[in-house]
């Protein structure tokens, strides 16, 4: 059987999201997955970058180590994770950019069936994790991908994250995510990957009957 095939498709502006999302990809690898990482590229300008110190440098240094995503990634995947920053409580207008253009394969009915899970950051303690993982369920129900929370199914989520989804608080920008955090975004990965290999193997049962 071919490996499941995992789109971690996320933009992060100051690294704590991108950080997660190689965890998720780690977590899927060991499991069995073939993973590609993308990150979604802004679409405001130099000089709107210009008015958050650092901005333009990261966002260069992260594209130099991630293709942008694609339709064609999201046709490929057996599971769709994506992972943004909190932007006043929702999705960041860069992921969600990308989102918005699978309407194409969306009305083509080649969204239907994938496994879609969500994981976030922010960077202040109470500044809208859930609210935002909450908010990428809805346009997830309308591609139809079917839906994987974490829950409590391992002994990780009583120490960190949020049945949603692997989460992060940064304090400003001065914490990375620790063991814990990441120990919660690898569980995310393997249960993405092993509930894709659930669904493809019934699929594939389907067929034959």
């Amino acid at each position: 059987m071919t490996k499941p095939k995992v789109l971690i498709a996320f933009y992060s502006r100051n690294g704590s999201t991108e950080i997660l999302a190689n965890a998720i990809a780690e977590g899927a690898i060991a499991d069995g997955a073939e993973v590609r990482l993308r990150r979604a590229r802004e679409f405001v300008s130099q000089e709107v970058m210009a008015n958050a110190p650092g901005w333009a440098e990261k966002s260069a240094e992260m594209n130099s180590k991630y293709e942008a995503p694609t339709e064609a990634d999201a046709e490929w995947a057996d599971a769709i994770v994506f992972g943004t920053p909190t932007r006043f409580g929702s999705i960041a207008a860069e992921l969600k950019a990308y989102i918005d253009s699978l309407g194409g394969i969306w009305f083509q009915g080649k969204l239907n069936g994938k496994v879609g899970s969500v994981f976030g950051s922010t960077s202040s303690r109470h500044g809208g994790n859930e609210s935002t993982l909450l908010s990428m369920y809805t346009p997830m129900a309308h591609l139809g991908l079917i839906i994987v929370p974490l829950g409590y199914a391992d002994p990780a989520m009583f120490k960190a994250g949020t049945p949603y989804g692997a989460t992060h608080v940064s304090a400003m920008d001065t914490l990375k995510p620790d063991a814990d955090h990441l120990a919660v975004a690898q569980f995310q990965g393997r249960r993405v990957t092993s509930v894709a290999k659930g669904l493809r193997g019934a699929h594939i049962v389907g067929a034959a009957s």
